[in-house]
């Protein structure tokens, strides 16, 4: 009975003192709600350091989130000045875009095609427009000038361009490693060496030949004797301020040669007016030519009449070309030739004028347009004698 008791009792003790029911749960909820709605203000204290603390921490944040952006945009313009710096190197020194070469010939074949300059055929023009301008003076009054001799004097000049080219490279390579503007020439950037550098010479000088046998027996001597000029101009640089006078008399001589070719002889009063013209045209374009190098032949220790004239090489220009100019009359009034002719020669003055006096000689570049614009300068010329001889 005791131990019933004593359950009961303690029963009754364990139940929780407010029921489970809908309305107690209810109540518990609002005044729970009523608990948390109100604020809570428990007192604290107050660090009076905090606020000055707190700001002078955000300035930090803000002067290191600038410094951030400064060295970000000073990398992307340190970056930009490097790139425009590379792109001014390629575009100066030689290191360009992929030529016809690189895109469509061999790979075994590009040094040679390289070492030719086939990819640059200013040159090529430069040795074949006084060929031209003998030719058309020999032809007969009334007619055009001989097609098959000025294609085969076309394929000589690429075939002797070529063949001074190399012979000039493998004469320079000392040089050439030395000169921004010719280190990537293939004897010097080691992409050919100098046996092979001297096969191609054979291989062209054998083709030259066989072009030459087809002329007559005078042409074939006065062809052969140029050989001399052609092996010893590129040493000139080495000796002589005047390399370029040398290389007027060698990339002349078809004025002496056309002509000899068609007529079998030579007429002093026609084509030595018209050989020293070329002479004196030479020394126009290749003097501005040589402006481009005139740093580095200073460094290197080589001469040119860029150094020799200095600040004075536009007056010396002027006069080259007007001694051109003069002999190109000369000769043309020996030969007889038309009004035409006379005409073309005032177009080529002009064209001249033009280049001696707006070439930058301070800029690589423009010397460079200026001596490729001489293309256009025998042509004019090609043209009058064509017409002068043509409406004789």
């Amino acid at each position: 009975m005791a131990f019933f008791v004593l359950s009961r009792v303690s029963r009754r003790l364990l139940k929780p003192s407010v029921s489970a029911t809908p309305s107690s749960c209810s109540v518990f909820k609002f005044q729970q709600h009523i608990y948390l709605s109100k604020p809570v203000t428990t007192p604290h204290y107050i660090n009076p350091l905090w606020n000055h603390n707190n700001q002078v921490w955000s300035k930090e944040k803000e002067l290191h989130q600038e410094r951030r952006s400064n060295r970000l945009v000073a990398g992307m313009w340190s970056s930009s000045l490097v790139l425009e710096r590379g792109r001014k190197e390629i575009s100066d020194f030689g290191v360009k875009e992929d030529s016809w070469i690189d895109l469509y010939l061999p790979e075994g074949a590009r040094g040679y095609a390289k070492l030719a300059r086939l990819d640059k055929p200013i040159g090529t023009w430069l040795l074949a427009w006084p060929c031209m301008w003998s030719i058309a003076l020999a032809a007969d009054p009334g007619s055009l000038p001989s097609f098959k001799m000025m294609g085969l004097f076309g394929c000589g000049a690429i075939l002797l361009r070529g063949a001074g080219c190399t012979i000039n490279d493998l004469l320079d390579q000392d040089i050439d490693t030395k000169v921004d503007r010719t280190r990537l020439r293939p004897i010097a950037s080691g992409l050919l060496t100098p046996f092979q550098g001297l096969q191609f010479l054979v291989l062209q000088l054998l083709l030259g030949l066989g072009i030459l046998l087809q002329l007559n027996n005078y042409s074939r001597v006065l062809g052969a004797s140029s050989l001399f000029l052609v092996f010893s101009y590129p040493l000139m640089k080495r000796f002589t301020f005047w390399p370029q006078a040398f290389l007027g008399l060698t990339i002349n001589w078809g004025a002496l040669l056309g002509w000899a070719a068609v007529k079998g002889s030579v007429e002093p009063a026609v084509v030595l007016p018209l050989y020293l013209s070329g002479v004196c045209w030479t020394l126009v374009y290749d003097t501005i030519y040589a402006h481009q190098d005139k740093e580095d032949d200073l460094k290197v220790g080589v001469k040119s009449t860029a150094l020799r004239f200095g600040d004075n090489t536009k007056l010396w220009l002027t006069g080259f070309g007007t001694s051109s100019m003069g002999l190109l009359a000369v000769s043309g009034l020996s030969a007889d030739l038309g009004w035409q002719y006379y005409a073309s020669l005032v177009a080529a003055l002009g064209q001249l004028g033009w280049q001696i006096g707006t070439a930058d000689l301070s800029s690589g570049a423009d010397c460079g347009r200026k001596f490729v614009s001489n293309k256009w300068f025998g042509a004019i010329i090609f043209s009058g004698v064509v017409l002068g001889r043509t409406f004789q």
